[in-house]
This record gives structure tokens, C-alpha cells and sequence, in this order.
């Protein structure tokens, strides 16, 4: 295992002032295509430990706020979903039918549109005996009604599910695929294994995907487990490597990001290089989430919190990613990153997952104050 060191500093692949700019559809007028904006960067943001939100949570995987203070839990072998209240209380409000818990796959990402007040929809990733799948629940009273289908056909495997669906600030669903462990499915433009797929709320292609009648967004991944928009509206996502890179990626649409073959900076036309890489050993990445121009991402096997600076999109040159580990080997493996409305970060261990040393208290999720 190489030497690390907590703080380094790593060559953007491409300038970051490219904007992510998005069409607004029909279908999404309720919720239009917001203007490309300057992204909003502050000083290195600092986290720091606060409390101990919920315990003894089973494989937490996906996570969603629906107020400031209560978000939704995904947990991948139950099939349950959570609401937790911030002061330490874990109710259940249902399970996911047809979730089939197997090897890495089960109920994994959660996702709520901005109009969840009005609408109650929640979004729900998970593996069922046949393929990976993007269901949508009523969510009233206190409970979760039945499942709608929004997508499915995506490929399971006993690895490589992938697992991450975001809303982007177009209205629009966007979701990360892993390759099921079939290689060869990443190039396969047919095939939406090893990809970053678009669609709308109700699973139609819109009609500005890169490709038409396609859900393909981009291609070339391995297994994409963490996705998050920065305050310009450009999509990130953070990527598991094989043997030698793991990867932070800024997605643009249409583009190749390489994988089976190339890992990590390949510095090839035909394929978009990461704006960071990492070994395995220090990374393997599950979820991101972006404040104010500063991407954080949890490690699995680093067992850490990484800081990723990426730099202002407005200054002259290249500009270059800091980033900087945070928790090294405090509470083992870290599934999922994600920010609060209150501006907080919200940190899920991922030790009762099969691959970690559970303690007492496993698994957990933990606020952290940014400072």
C-alpha cells in the first residue's frame, strides 16, 4: 500500500469554465430548466463532528432530505425506508417490494423532486430477481404507497449495480449504472449498464438526451455510485476503479469516460479524463455532495471523508483540484455524503454491508458542521 498523504494537490484534466447548460422539456414545466449560473466558492470548508442523527441502521445506502431537518434512509438488505428526525429517532415509513438483497445490490438509491410537498413522490434505485429498476412511491401519512415503475431493464449483477439518482436543476432524473460486472456493457451504447442515464420524472427519453430516443447521457463507466450538481448546474460524479484509479468526473453529455479501456487519466481524445484520481486502497468512492464549490466524497475502503476543491470555473488557466482526507479510519467504511438544507453534511457509515467490522452502534449517520 503506498504511502499517503493527507494533503494533495492534482491537474484538472480539462478547464472547468464549460458549463453544463440543459433544455428545459414540455414535460418538466413545472419544475424549468434553471439559468446556467457562476458556481458560489468559499474558503476550504472544514468539517467537523456535531451528532450522531440515527444508529443500528441495517446497509444504509441512499439518502434524501424532504424538510430541513428529516431525510429519508434507504437500506439496501432490508428493503426499508427510514424517516430520521435529526434527534436520533429511525422510523420506518415502509418497504420496497421486489427488492432482491444479493452481493452489492438490494434498495439503493433515494431521490425526492423539488416539488416533493406537493407531489409526495420519492424515487427509489434497487435490484430485483431480474434487473436494477427506478420506482416512484406516494409518500402520505406516513407512509409509502405503491410502487410506479419509472425505468427498468437496467443490468444486475452480484457487483457493479451502480445504484445514485439525483434531480438535476432541468427537472430531470439522472441516474448512475454499473456495468453488472460485464465489461464489454460500458461501450455498448444499446446497453444502459456502465452509464450516467437522463430521463424525465415519468421514465420518458427527452427529446434533448445526446442521443435521440436514447436514455444514455454518457458512457464508459465502471460503477458510478455518486452524482451531485454544483451551483452552475454542472454534474458530477464519482466512480469506483478496478486496480489502479478511482475517479472524480465532470459529466458532460454525449462524451466517453473510458472504462474497460482506460482507467484514470489515459490523456486519449476519445475519452474524457477524471479532474481527480485516487488508489482503491485510499478511495473506492459511494456518494458525493457538492457545498459551495467543494465536493465531499465518502470512502469505503479509505474508510474517509475526502474535500475536493475544484477550483473556480471563472479563473484564467487550468485551474487545480486540492483535495484533503478528513475521519481517516474513525468509523470505517463511508457509503453516502450528502447535504442538508441547513448547510450541514450528513455522513452514513456502510460497515453492516458484509465488507466492514460493524461496532455496537452500526450503522450509523452522522452530522457534520462545515466550518
Amino acid at each position: 500500500m503506498p504511502l499517503h498523504r493527507r494533503t494533495t494537490s492534482v491537474a484538472l484534466a480539462a478547464p472547468l469554465a464549460l458549463a453544463l447548460t440543459l433544455t428545459a422539456l414540455p414535460e418538466a414545466a413545472a419544475a424549468p430548466t434553471a439559468p446556467v449560473r457562476t458556481a458560489a466558492y468559499s474558503p476550504a470548508l472544514t468539517p467537523k463532528v456535531h451528532k450522531v442523527v440515527a444508529k443500528n441502521l441495517n446497509a444504509p445506502w441512499g439518502m434524501a432530505f424532504i424538510s430541513t431537518t428529516r431525510a429519508l434512509v434507504a437500506e439496501r438488505n432490508s428493503g426499508r425506508i427510514k424517516r430520521l428526525d435529526g434527534k436520533g429517532h429511525a422510523t420506518s415509513i415502509g418497504r420496497v417490494k421486489g427488492v432482491v438483497a444479493a452481493g452489492e445490490g438490494g434498495l439503493l438509491g433515494l431521490a425526492v423532486p423539488k416539488d416533493f410537498r406537493t407531489s409526495r413522490w420519492v424515487y427509489a434505485y434497487y435490484t430485483s430477481a431480474s434487473d436494477n429498476r427506478i420506482v416512484r412511491l406516494k409518500f402520505a401519512k406516513g407512509k409509502l404507497g405503491k410502487a410506479h415503475v419509472v425505468l427498468k431493464g437496467i443490468p444486475k449483477g452480484f457487483i457493479h449495480n451502480g445504484g445514485r439518482i439525483v434531480f438535476g436543476p432541468d427537472g430531470m432524473l439522472y441516474a448512475g449504472t454499473g456495468e453488472a460486472g460485464n465489461r464489454p456493457l460500458s461501450q455498448n451504447s444499446k446497453s444502459l449498464g456502465g452509464k450516467i442515464l437522463r430521463m424525465t420524472p415519468t421514465g420518458k427519453v427527452p427529446a434533448d438526451n445526446p442521443k435521440k430516443g436514447s436514455y444514455v447521457y454518457s458512457k464508459g463507466h465502471r460503477n458510478v455510485q455518486g452524482l451531485a450538481f454544483d451551483s452552475a448546474g454542472r454534474l458530477f460524479s464519482a466512480e469506483f476503479g478496478q486496480n489502479t484509479w478511482d475517479e472524480l468526473n465532470l459529466i458532460k453529455p454525449g462524451r466517453n469516460y473510458g472504462w474497460p479501456n482506460v482507467e484514470g487519466r489515459a490523456k486519449d481524445p476519445r475519452y474524457v479524463d477524471p479532474i481527480a484520481q485516487w488508489r482503491p486502497e485510499n478511495a473506492s468512492p459511494s456518494g458525493i455532495a457538492i457545498v459551495k464549490g467543494t465536493v465531499f466524497m465518502a470512502g469505503l475502503r479509505g474508510k474517509r471523508l475526502w474535500r475536493i476543491q475544484i477550483g473556480d470555473p471563472r479563473a484564467n488557466g487550468v485551474p487545480r483540484a486540492q483535495t484533503k482526507d478528513f475521519f481517516v479510519g474513525k468509523w470505517g467504511r463511508l457509503r453516502t455524503v450528502t447535504a442538508a438544507p441547513d448547510g450541514s453534511l450528513w455522513l452514513s457509515t456502510s460497515n453492516t454491508d458484509g465488507r466492514g467490522k460493524p461496532t455496537s452502534r452500526d450503522d450509523r449517520v452522522i452530522r457534520l458542521r462545515l466550518s
